[in-house]
């Protein structure tokens, strides 16, 4: 075993897919089914542009990097597994409701105008020509050309990528412990007891990774749960979608999918709550979204809910990712241990794990396999925390 993989969600799926075409021997381990953590309850926007906030530079251009990247991403896995995921939504729309909602959109872009961004300013009579069933009240919006992915439909595939390019995937295998040897890592051990040998781990096991023990404390202390609740409404029998759209606004998104399995449905989120690691439902956030929702799109009133859920995104202090090696480079391919010996961070993607699993999965395949940190994460470096602080 050259290499294990700590989590299988959407980003551990990704790293363990691109090691795997590497020819690396890899296993992943994840604690319960893979995809059924925060992947599993993601919405699954590939929203760089209308995700932008002020003060997230290098954040931001992270963001735009992987979702540049994702065509060929869902090309390449449709190639290895048959699965095609591409999206269909026309863009996305941020609206603007009242006054202050106006003035916020106004001042966002402004911002986004300032970066760069291919952001198209809206009439609201525009808007509602594009999508009929908004609110009247609708009063401008943004528009961007970004796209979606089904999360679970893409974990999905990412399973079945790994295993047909050789690696492996073992459900209900929860780490306990990071095993080290005179300051190098050797392998993990299991809640179960067992231990399994590898000179290289990846960890990826979301909000989860802080309570690993070994873990070192800088990017242990650096990792929580964000709580965030979320709806999932399908057409009555019959009835179409009433948006094609991605739709924001200050308070809600609304994300509109068709799926083979699930069959039309718009998602409708998130709540972001610092709760620990309760996932409950409350009747205060399925409302709070409910209401959003139909105060933009009043046709969503009448929508089936099918699904409500709690999951746990995993949160950092500065709600960017941390990747990478906790060593400076340069340094050899992780077959023997090397720098802080033989770990590689890609954890804290916060809310843009599926966004961001193309590039952290290309950029910790490069670290893992030939020991360069590629520019676009070296702003994200696992122990900056520390280093701030010193």
């Amino acid at each position: 075993m050259e290499t294990i993989v700590v989590g299988g969600g959407a980003i551990g799926l990704g790293i363990a897919w691109r090691l795997s075409q590497r020819g690396r021997d890899v296993l992943v381990l994840e604690r319960a089914e893979p995809g059924s953590g925060a992947s599993y309850h993601a919405a699954g926007m590939l929203a760089p542009i209308t995700e932008a906030t002020f003060g997230e530079d290098a954040l931001l251009r992270l963001n735009l990097t992987s979702a540049a990247a994702y065509p060929a991403f869902l090309r390449d896995l449709a190639a290895a597994t048959g699965r095609s995921l591409q999206s269909g939504a026309p863009g996305t729309l941020f609206v603007a409701l009242d006054r202050d909602q106006l003035e916020a959109l106004e001042r966002l872009y402004e911002f986004q105008r300032g970066l760069g961004l291919a952001v198209e300013w809206l009439r609201g009579s525009r808007c509602r020509e594009l999508e009929p069933a908004l609110h009247p009240a609708v009063r401008a919006g943004i528009g961007a050309a970004e796209k979606e992915v089904d999360p679970r439909s893409l974990t999905a595939a990412l399973g079945c990528a790994v295993a047909a390019a050789g690696g492996r995937v073992r459900s209900g295998a929860e780490v306990a412990r990071l095993l080290w040897t005179g300051g190098h890592i050797t392998g993990v051990a299991l809640t179960t007891g067992e231990e399994i040998a590898a000179p290289s781990v990846v960890l990826a096991a979301g909000c989860w990774s802080g309570g690993i023990a070994g873990v070192p404390k800088e990017v242990a202390d650096a990792v929580r749960p964000v709580k965030g609740q979320i709806l999932r409404l399908r057409p009555r029998a019959g009835e179409a979608l009433p948006i094609g759209h991605l739709l924001r606004t200050e308070e809600v998104y609304l994300v509109p999918r068709s799926s083979p399995a699930r069959g039309d449905e718009i998602v409708v989120g998130a709540t972001v709550e610092e709760q620990g690691f309760d996932t409950s439902l409350t009747g205060g956030g399925v409302y709070e979204l409910l209401r959003a929702a139909i105060e933009v799109v009043p046709g969503v009133r009448e929508m089936k809910l099918a699904e409500a859920s709690a999951g746990l995104r995993p949160g950092s202090r500065d709600n960017a990712p941390l990747l990478g090696p906790l060593s400076d480079p340069p340094f050899g391919p992780l077959s023997g241990g090397w720098g802080a010996a033989g770990l590689v961070v890609a954890t804290g993607h916060h809310r843009n794990g599926i966004l961001l699993t193309p590039v952290t999965a290309d950029a910790i395949a490069s670290v893992v396999c030939e020991g360069v940190v590629p520019e676009a994460i070296a702003p994200f470096r696992p122990d900056r925390f520390a280093r701030a602080c010193c």
